[in-house]
């Protein structure tokens, strides 16, 4: 195969590398290499990739080019190289969780997406860092350690995808996957200037979500761009009964998976479209408010309308708070009980915290969650799409657990910092997260739209709209990380502070 290529492999975005592989312009072992190369590179600096299989990429690859030179029928991820969150089992490697608790836990089978991926030709290289059981959008644990955020590393990634996010942002994979509760994909793509998808529950189907029946936490893909990230939503997003919230008629979903791998052009100029800087009740670092006030400015012109409001959010800190406390109490509260010494503040907090609210305060949950639905699908009557931050607050150091403050105010929670993520996850709608620009601490912005619940090919296509329109920005582009300083950094797990929580 040709080793005439218009960049390093490990730059290449899956789209391309699928393409020039299917060309015979690029070796999928070439590929496998240059993203090797890549982790080797920089990730003492940075600590996303905890857990490594590169013989096993490498032997996948070399089955992939012989594929590829045979003339067999090719995957829509056809030796693209694949991170894991540490949250899913891939078989032979670990999965931690982050938790002392499973330390020397290893996977004996694939997880059904890993299953799925694969069954494309994805190529899994390894595990990436996550808080203890994703509590948390500081991604840190006492297995693994902190990781950094690749465009300073004193500063937080965010969480609880952040190793994830890391990784894509430095090149060792196009393609990772990501799940997300209260903007667990999106915190931490926008932070590392990459991009996070959380669809509409059910679109990808999470057979192990213990919670099945609140639809709070579900998986979703990460990538580079929002055309690579629809390619591998189109294999991720596939019938499975096991998930309550994936509607399936005759064996088929209602959405056609293929469809996200395919986007339509969209005409911004026909959109309806709302903005806001904080739902109503976020707090919302002045910092941020301006460069989305700036951001918005540039981007107007390009829509049909833009109203400057917000779908009815009352009491979201409240509903919010009990569902994700209750959620953890069911999963975790055994393991404080019998474990203590082996279970982190987070997840320790969560449980206590869901153990304080009664039957009433649930049911409370429960019926003003329905009605905030409602509202939300009122609200979409009247506009296409919803823009906004995609978190309250530039990146702050990550010695700090959490944010305490924002602009002086103080927080409700160790998650309250999140609220712009999960305002629209309380009523289930699709939101993406895509890089717009860099605040004024120099740090990557991401932009968050959400659409209709269900809409989700009609949110990805127009994301990729405002994609195109961002990349020919002067004040709006975004660059990726220096990686000659990430290589020449010292390794970040010596750093004071790298395995504890003070």
């Amino acid at each position: 195969m040709s080793t005439s290529l218009p960049a390093d492999p490990a730059d290449l975005g899956a789209l391309a590398a699928r393409r020039l592989i299917a060309r015979k312009q690029l070796s999928p072992v070439e590929l496998a290499e240059a993203c090797i190369a890549r982790t080797e590179a920089v990730d003492h600096a940075v600590n996303a990739l905890i857990a490594r299989d590169f013989d096993g990429m490498l032997e996948g690859a070399r089955g992939a080019e012989a594929a590829v030179m045979r003339g067999a029928p090719l995957g829509a991820l056809h030796g693209l190289p694949l991170a894991v969150k540490d949250m899913v089992d891939v078989a032979g490697l670990p999965t931690t969780y982050g938790s002392e608790v499973f330390r020397d836990n290893i996977a004996t089978s694939d997880d059904a997406m890993v299953v799925a991926l694969r069954g494309a030709g994805a190529l899994p290289m390894g595990k990436t860092n996550t808080p203890e059981w994703s509590a948390g959008a500081n991604t840190r644990n006492t297995v693994n350690g902190v990781t950094a955020n690749p465009y300073d590393l004193s500063r937080t990634c965010a969480g609880s995808s952040g190793g994830s996010a890391v990784a894509l942002a430095c090149g060792y994979a196009p393609l990772a996957t990501g799940s997300d509760t209260g903007g667990s994909l999106r915190n931490p793509a926008a932070y590392c200037g990459v991009v996070g998808f959380r669809p509409s529950p059910g679109v990808v189907p999470g057979d192990t979500r213990g919670t099945a029946l609140i639809p709070l936490p579900t998986p979703g893909p990460m990538a580079r761009s929002v055309g690579d990230l629809g390619l591998m939503l189109s294999v991720m997003a596939r019938p499975d009964r096991r998930d309550p919230y994936t509607v399936m008629v005759d064996g088929r979903t209602p959405w056609d998976p293929a469809g996200f791998a395919t986007l339509p052009a969209r005409d911004l100029s026909s959109l309806r479209v709302a903005a806001t800087e904080d739902f109503g009740f976020a707090p919302v670092e002045g910092m941020i408010r301006r460069h989305f006030q700036m951001a918005l400015a540039e981007l107007e012109p390009q829509f049909g309308r833009l109203d400057h409001t917000t779908p009815d959010c009352t009491e979201a800190d409240r509903i919010f708070a009990i569902l994700r406390a209750v959620q953890f109490l069911g999963k975790h509260a055994q393991l404080v009980d019998t474990m203590p010494d082996k279970v982190g503040p987070n997840v320790t907090d969560n449980v206590a915290e869901g153990r304080r609210y009664s039957a009433e305060d649930v049911s409370w949950a429960l019926h003003r969650q329905a009605e905030y639905h409602r509202a939300w699908q009122g609200f979409f009557d009247h506009h296409d799409i919803l823009l906004s931050p995609a978190v309250t607050i530039s990146p702050r150091p990550w010695r700090e657990f959490y944010p305490t403050q924002i602009d002086g105010t103080p927080t409700q929670s160790y998650y309250h910092w999140l609220a712009l993520a999960y305002a629209t996850t309380i009523p289930g709608h699709p939101s993406i997260t895509i890089p717009c620009g860099h605040d004024a601490n120099g740090m990557p912005f991401g932009l968050q739209i959400t659409g209709r619940r269900h809409g989700d090919a009609e949110v990805l296509a127009i994301a990729a709209e405002l994609e195109a329109v961002i990349a020919g920005s002067s004040t709006l582009a975004p660059h990726r990380p220096d990686l000659a300083l990430l290589r020449a950094a010292p390794a970040l797990r010596d750093a004071p502070g790298f395995y504890t929580f003070d």
